[in-house]
């Protein structure tokens, strides 16, 4: 939910939570009761790199939209056993 900034005629600044549709052009000022106006700021932006937003993207779409599957696995097909040249590995149960 988008942080609007509300000023006041008496100067004082405070951020008020609104959802973009109802968002208010005034509000009461929460400091002393007068009448605010919304003030235009920059947007808040996130640091996030965009290899953490394309995860949560995919992770809520994947909510509504899950991944089709247009045919069933081939089965005489084996998957390559991967094979690990770490000594601390050879000490792990086998499957």
């Amino acid at each position: 939910m988008p942080t609007y900034t509300f000023r006041c005629s008496e100067g004082c600044y405070f951020d008020a939570l609104f959802s973009m549709a109802e968002v208010p052009a005034t509000a009461e000022c929460r400091n002393c009761g007068g009448l605010a106006k919304r003030v235009i700021t920059a947007p808040h932006l996130s640091a996030t790199s965009s290899a953490a937003f394309q995860l949560l993207d995919h992770t809520a779409r994947s909510a509504h939209e899950p991944a089709v599957v247009d045919r069933l696995p081939s089965r005489g097909v084996a998957r390559p056993q991967r094979v690990t040249q770490n000594p601390l590995h050879a000490k792990l149960p086998r499957a």
